[in-house]
């Protein structure tokens, strides 16, 4: 994994703020001369991917839309999200195809679009559940046209999920199977939401760990459907190969992906506040864990929703960095990451290593690498070591790689 420094593009011209392209810093880390995806554009995927949510595709796939219901059911499917899921179905079937980049089957995108059925069907009830007014900055589902449509539509796109798996034409063997993993996916992502929503019932302080639990529980098991669907078509006995690497991928992925939310949602321009809905939170369990005296008590009563005059966002926010939950949130974070690298030392198949290797990149593309020279000229001169300190951590990334 030794890149060059003078070869990394950099996309600020100056020291303090500069950032780099993350991308393409992945994909050289990643190259190996036996995977076969190494020249494959996942961002040409992506929009691929995104071009199967336009009306005229989801009409080609899913068929004329009959009634409002339906009517509602594509709106909802077409709206704002990054469509993560339905990607790793088509970017693990490239992988694992003799001709990687090339033009998707047809089968492959209804899958693809089953995934997201699934996961959109889970937002709106679970925007219920939480009682949330606010979605991709616009009104959730149910606000616009309530509850009772709002569930129907849910259920809708459950029985279409369903019904996509159902026709594709693949062998009967693989039809079951694909039918099987959505089905057992869909019952852990419900038991998940179900151990969040019977703590709010009577909500007392998570430690850290059993907030990761329920991250485990509720948002890892649709992006191990995603992959699962990707391997099933490509064949049962490639499938049966890879599944319990892709359990552990998953389960990491999922884990990553939700810490990456929690932090997300920090500050005023948060995609969604956590606080006010009083969620489950990461940086929520941290702080309470580190929390003493006065900081606690008051972190206490926000997760047993006590007090007529809740805290506001901001001074929760401050309260964090304070006791240094979103420094250590952003290296569980890392951590995460690392370790779905790590599962993927089993696989085999070298095409299917790199792209999901990659595919990490990919998603945490968004993190920017900032203040790095301006933080490290502050410890030189504060005579502190750093090479000294920064090679474990070297070694450690090293080997999460591969190297």
């Amino acid at each position: 994994a030794a890149i060059p420094g003078v070869a990394i593009p950099l996309l600020q011209d100056d020291c303090i703020d500069t950032t780099v392209d993350l991308d393409w810093i992945w994909d050289y880390i990643n190259l190996s001369s036996d995977d076969r995806t190494r020249r494959m554009d996942l961002g040409a995927l992506r929009e691929d991917v995104d071009f199967w949510f336009s009306p005229a595709t989801l009409d080609l796939t899913l068929g004329t839309v009959d009634g409002q219901t339906e009517k509602i059911s594509r709106d909802w499917l077409m709206r704002a999200g990054k469509r993560w899921r339905p990607f790793l179905t088509a970017s693990t079937f490239q992988a694992l195809s003799e001709e990687p980049g090339s033009e998707l089957p047809q089968d492959v995108r209804k899958a693809g679009i089953a995934v997201e059925c699934f996961h959109k069907a889970s937002l709106i009830h679970d925007d219920i559940e939480d009682n949330d007014s606010q979605r991709y900055g616009e009104k959730t589902l149910h606000e616009e046209y309530g509850i009772p449509v709002a569930m129907n539509v849910g259920d809708l796109l459950i029985g279409e999920g369903y019904r996509l798996l159902a026709s594709c034409n693949v062998s009967a063997e693989q039809r079951s199977l694909m039918v099987q993993v959505a089905a057992e996916g869909q019952r852990r992502l419900c038991q998940g939401q179900g151990a969040e929503l019977c703590w709010a019932q009577n909500p007392q302080p998570l430690s850290t760990k059993e907030v990761l639990d329920i991250f485990r529980r509720k948002t890892a098991p649709a992006f191990e459907v995603a992959l699962q669907l990707g391997t099933i078509y490509s064949g049962v006995e490639t499938y049966e190969s890879v599944r319990e690497v892709l359990s552990k991928y998953s389960e990491a992925l999922g884990i990553a992906y939700q810490i990456r939310d929690d932090l997300s949602d920090l500050g005023e321009s948060g995609d969604t506040d956590d606080i006010a809905g009083l969620r489950p939170s990461v940086l929520l369990g941290i702080a309470y864990e580190k929390a003493k005296g006065e900081d606690k008590d008051l972190l206490e009563k926000l997760w047993k929703r006590e007090g007529e005059m809740a805290p506001k966002s901001v001074e929760v926010e401050a309260l964090y960095r304070k006791l240094g939950a979103v420094e250590r949130a952003e290296a569980l974070l890392e951590s995460y990451k690392e370790e779905a690298i790590r599962s993927l030392r089993a696989l085999e198949n070298a095409s299917l290593k790199g792209l999901l290797r990659r595919v990490i990149g990919k998603i945490f593309s968004d993190t920017e690498i900032k203040g790095w020279c301006g933080e490290f000229e502050e410890k030189n001169l504060s005579g502190e070591k750093i090479v000294a300190k920064s090679l474990p951590k070297l070694e450690e990334r090293l080997a999460a790689t591969g190297s």
